[in-house]
């Protein structure tokens, strides 16, 4: 007892040096703690919308004082004529995109590491990671005059693809491609730093044994980048039925509306449109629980194979 009592105490001494030792970047962390609490812990008081009546009426009226209907407005959501194809888009644009995406990302970050002109290789990097910072409505505006039917690709081809007005699940791939563009530069940063981080050593050694630039990139370079590619596999899965409702808003039109509706864009017509603020917030606590439970389990999965976990 004395034994386990004293290592205890000595576990705390070096838990209180280690963190005197680092007080200056727990105090640089101390606002964003701050704010996280402020803006993501705070705000969930508000699920508690799910389970009343809200209405524009209603906002006068004390939270506690507001009428409870219990689960009415999940039910609502769940049994409504559109859900089931909501949620189909929600999935299935989920899976392509995080399959796509990632794919891509890894791909086009390989292509530019193995690139040897350094001045060639940043300005790629650069024009790359430009689209993420152009507005989704310059985008859309750009898609819709390309694969319109009748637009720039079909003019090119003396076709009539129209590939923005196919009322099909191809409008996902389309989505998603138009996504990878717009994202692949900036998502392949990461992949890229982790690069980096591989000794250089194993190339050497490699290239001593007579291994080619594949071979090299197949056992050394995936091999060194696959705790980050599991890591952000993992976070990507918990997000997986948040996508985003200003896409696939700039996107659809009318003929593709049945496969571009996803849950936030559902939540949105159903809640804000219709100025049922209980029904919007159930179906927005109804994605954050999934979300959760996927991370969790995505997380677990990953522990059982071996690999790196996020918790």
């Amino acid at each position: 007892m004395k034994s386990k009592s004293k290592e205890k105490v000595i576990k705390q001494k070096f838990s209180l040096a280690l963190m005197w030792k680092q007080r200056y970047l727990l105090m640089m962390s101390v606002p964003f703690v701050i704010w996280l609490i402020v803006f993501k812990y705070i705000p969930l008081w508000g699920w508690t919308m799910a389970f009343q009546d809200v209405r524009p009426k209603t906002f006068a009226v004390p939270v506690w004082q507001r009428e409870f209907v219990g689960l009415d407005n999940f039910t609502k959501a769940f049994t409504d004529r559109i859900f089931g194809q909501t949620m189909l888009n929600t999935i299935g644009l989920s899976i392509l995109g995080i399959a796509l995406g990632t794919a891509m990302a890894i791909i086009f970050a390989l292509m530019l590491n193995e690139i040897c002109f350094n001045r060639f290789k940043k300005i790629t990097q650069t024009i790359s990671y430009l689209p993420h910072f152009v507005s989704w409505v310059v985008i859309a505006s750009i898609a819709k005059m390309v694969l319109n039917d009748g637009g720039m690709l079909d003019t090119l081809l003396g076709t009539k693809l129209g590939l923005m007005s196919t009322n099909s699940p191809l409008f996902w791939l389309v989505v998603c491609m138009i996504n990878v563009w717009k994202e692949v530069g900036w998502d392949a940063i990461v992949y890229l730093s982790a690069m980096a981080g591989i000794d250089q050593g194993l190339y050497e050694a490699a290239k001593v044994d007579g291994a080619n630039r594949l071979q090299r990139i197949w056992h050394i370079t995936l091999p060194g980048i696959k705790p980050t590619v599991v890591v952000l596999l993992i976070m990507s899965i918990g997000s997986a039925l948040n996508v985003g409702m200003e896409r696939q808003m700039l996107l659809s039109n009318g003929i593709v509306q049945d496969h571009a509706m996803v849950l936030s864009w559902f939540a949105y017509i159903r809640g804000i449109g219709n100025s049922n603020y209980g029904l919007g917030t159930a179906i927005g606590m109804f994605q954050s629980v999934v979300g959760i439970a996927l991370l969790f389990i995505a997380n677990k999965v990953a522990s059982w194979l071996g690999e790196s976990r996020l918790i």
